[in-house]
């Protein structure tokens, strides 16, 4: 089967989620920080609300697959597990003595164990006793301290691949705890019978990418061969133009709209301000600043090369890009809030919604001011209850990594 993503918000056929697995019960107050949590989280009851938000996906004609027994059936193919013994678990990264028991572990251990251990981390006592010689590291360690974190934000499987029309993006990581989420997607994508023949545009390689780093929920896919992209605290100028390149050489993308955002936390992706929830409409922090700079990227010949100018404002260039007549012809939904709802809201992911057809989303039902106002506007609103959930600053669109999604037309 090949898998594509034409739009934002053309039906959305199926869809990569990840329920949160130990790796959410191993996060506590001395690591939260470290981790890109701002709380420990309920497990239990983020398991639930998941569990719900799956089966809204599946009520919804979306075929749900869930990352973890992707990883475990990707584990069971045939020359898999080196995948993770040549770039994961290695002497450089562990020291010598470290480097054959974690080899043995990733090749003894059964595939949904070891595909648990690979999201949910592996502590000192995992391998005790597989030592054979002296490792300074294990002497070191306490017996319940992590030789391979846990990657608790596997959550948010928007952010580490991306699909932009008929290929996939395994996406460089900006912070160093999320980094370990790549090998096991590129597991998947490069071993698992039902992504064969899967074309990549970025990151599948063991390069350092250093900061050319790009992130999921900076990339919108607008469709009419266009893509909208963040360039911010996670994704920068140099990620940026590297997939800009890629797509223009791939031939699927005319234009790539730059979007300039505040570098801070609240800001952190574009899907954090912005999302598109119809063909011809986007919802909007009501308090993004009206000066945003935006670049517009266009395709020159066949190589991947490009020109670049600087817009006098964004909106007009989406709707050239969504062939609109003109920016009166595209709904830029603004709820009307005082700024500390807004903040509050938007800190609650209430610009976050994914679209499953047009004017179809789903969203943290907390939001209801922000939900009130676009239901007011012809919106269908699905709403997801978060409230364990959304205390890892990340909504439904977060959560989803759309992998078969329809064309629209505006």
């Amino acid at each position: 089967m090949t898998f594509h993503v034409d739009s934002e918000v053309g039906q959305l056929k199926q869809a990569i989620v990840h329920r949160p697995g130990i790796e959410l019960s191993r996060l506590t107050p001395a690591n939260v920080d470290e981790l890109l949590f701002d709380d420990v989280m309920w497990a239990d009851r983020a398991r639930e609300e998941h569990d719900a938000f799956a089966a809204q996906l599946k009520a919804e004609g979306v075929q749900v697959h869930h990352f973890a027994q992707l990883l475990a059936e990707a584990l069971d193919v045939a020359g898999a597990r080196e995948f993770p013994q040549e770039r994961l678990t290695t002497a450089t990264r562990f020291g010598p003595a470290l480097d054959a028991p974690l080899d043995e572990l990733v090749a003894s251990t059964p595939a949904q164990p070891l595909a648990d251990l690979l999201i949910g981390g592996v502590l000192k006592r995992d391998v005790a006793d597989l030592l054979h010689a002296p490792s300074l590291l294990m002497d070191y360690l306490g017996p319940d301290d992590f030789l391979l974190r846990p990657l608790p934000n596997h959550l948010f499987q928007r952010d580490n691949s991306a699909w932009v029309y008929d290929a996939v993006s395994i996406n460089p990581m900006a912070k160093p705890a999320r980094r370990g989420e790549t090998i096991n997607s590129r597991v998947i994508y490069n071993f698992h019978p039902m992504f064969a023949g899967t074309s990549f545009l970025y990151g599948n390689d063991s390069l350092a990418h250093d900061t050319a780093t790009i992130e999921g929920g900076d990339i919108t896919v607008i469709g009419n061969r266009a893509v909208m992209i963040g360039m911010g605290e996670r994704s920068t100028p140099q990620g940026v133009e590297t997939l800009a390149r890629s797509l223009f050489r791939a031939g699927s993308v005319d234009s790539v709209i730059v979007v300039e955002l505040p570098k801070a936390r609240a800001f952190m992706h574009l899907d954090t301000v912005m999302t598109m929830i119809d063909a011809d409409a986007f919802c909007i922090y009501p308090y993004l600043p009206d000066a945003l700079r935006s670049f517009t990227l266009r395709r020159v010949g066949e190589g991947g090369d490009f020109k670049i100018e600087e817009n006098a404002e964004l909106f007009p260039i989406v709707a050239e890009a969504l062939g609109l007549a003109g920016v009166d012809d595209l709904r830029l939904l603004r709820t009307p809030i005082d700024q500390f709802g807004a903040e509050r809201e938007q800190w609650d992911d209430g610009n976050n919604f994914l679209a499953v057809a047009p004017g179809v989303i789903l969203g943290y039902e907390r939001n209801t001011t922000t939900n009130r106002y676009l239901t007011e506007h012809g919106i269908r609103i699905i709403p997801v209850v978060g409230e364990e959930l959304g205390r890892g600053r990340g909504g439904p669109r977060c959560m989803t990594c759309p992998i078969e999604r329809e064309a629209v037309s505006a």
